[in-house]
């Protein structure tokens, strides 16, 4: 999960979390939401980036053909 911090200057509540999230408080949220937070830069601020999971790795690297066979003719 991300984490991240409350920078406005009273308690809201959010309901995602279901509960009330006071001034410079630290929360996790679920990582496929982390953006709906951080895109409110003026709310919220990064304090742990979602972690890549191993089905986001980078592609393996491609494999070279192997060379024809001569035959004989």
């Amino acid at each position: 999960m991300a984490r991240v911090r409350y920078l406005g200057p009273e308690p809201v509540t959010v309901p995602e979390l279901g509960r009330t999230v006071g001034p410079d408080e630290v929360v996790e949220v679920p990582d496929d939401r982390f953006a709906g937070y951080v895109c409110q830069p003026a709310n919220w601020e990064t304090v742990e980036e979602p972690r890549q999971q191993e089905t986001e790795a980078a592609p393996l690297p491609l494999r070279k053909a192997a060379k024809p066979q001569k035959t004989e003719g």
